[in-house]
């Protein structure tokens, strides 16, 4: 980062100082995601019964609005550059660049195997995959201008991997906004688990599923059962939840087990939240709401 900062400086490049200001933001970007990670290993406690999990999804966000904000400055200054053009230092800018590039593939490396699985490492390796990328626009501009003299390019190729890095935040802010919502995982489709639940021998009725992600990696579903009357409820869950395991991968299960005549009772008014007093309790209400009056 302090290389490109004072290359960038040195050889007034806008791709290189971009690039140092994409690492600035690694800096902070790894120690939180590196924080994140440490306070998701904690144990849960009663007042943090899912522990700290979500602090990885809160850490994949704000690296996700980071990347989008600092590419937008980037593309801001790209514009000012290319109507009042500067000249730029194309061997400098380049020497550089490459020096960049090879700690860049070196971080990637390093951080392959979990960004596939984890939206808060994913956040991490976008990171350095716009660093990489960054490095590489500086070289080609670098390249560009030795061999033509085309000063644009600096500016060009800063907006062409500022464009391609909001892709990739975008889609990360998604993903995240998508879980802290508990909205249901790309990768299951919830038609096909209520399928696959209603066509298990002996049940009658599915009502109340819901499937989340409490963290990268780890599913919960709760669902409301019907089933068959004389049915070994322990036989039939552990059913389920074979199936649910083996077809979707999910494990973290609440299932309610319920009869048709179970089904019916808790339609009654006083499941549903309307007032189920006894006649002399509800003289008493409104005699006091009178006197309240």
């Amino acid at each position: 980062m302090l290389a490109e900062a004072v290359g960038g400086w040195l050889a007034n490049s806008l791709a290189l100082i971009a690039d140092a200001g994409h690492m600035l933001t690694d800096v902070g970007a790894l120690s939180l995601t590196l924080g994140a990670i440490w306070f998701a290993s904690r144990p849960a406690t009663s007042k943090k019964t899912f522990g700290y999990y979500r602090l990885e999804i809160l850490a994949a966000f704000v690296n996700g609005i980071a990347l989008v904000l600092i590419s937008l400055w980037v593309i801001y200054e790209a514009y000012q550059r290319w109507h009042a053009p500067q000249e730029v230092k194309g061997f400098q800018m380049t020497a550089v660049a490459v020096g960049g590039l090879i700690v860049n593939i070196i971080a990637a490396f390093l951080l392959r195997g979990g960004h596939q699985h984890d939206l808060n490492m994913r956040g991490a390796w976008l990171h350095v995959i716009g660093d990489l990328l960054g490095s590489v626009a500086a070289i080609i501009a670098g390249v560009l201008i030795l061999a033509f003299g085309w000063i644009w390019a600096d500016a060009a190729t800063s907006v062409l991997i500022s464009l391609i890095i909001i892709f990739g935040a975008w889609n990360l802010i998604k993903e995240s906004v998508n879980v802290l919502l508990e909205g249901t995982p790309a990768h299951i489709n919830l038609t096909a688990v209520e399928q696959m639940i209603l066509q298990t021998e002996n049940v009658e009725n599915v009502h109340d599923l819901h499937v989340w992600t409490i963290t990268s990696g780890i599913e919960a579903l709760s669902v409301h059962i019907v089933h068959q009357e004389r049915v070994v409820q322990a036989k039939l869950l552990q059913e389920i939840r074979e199936k649910l395991h083996d077809e979707f991968s999910i494990d973290h299960l609440t299932i309610q087990l319920e009869t048709l005549a179970d089904e019916q009772a808790n339609t009654h008014p006083c499941f549903s939240g309307a007032n189920c007093f006894a006649p002399a309790e509800m003289s008493k209400i409104q005699s006091s709401k009178s006197k309240v009056a």
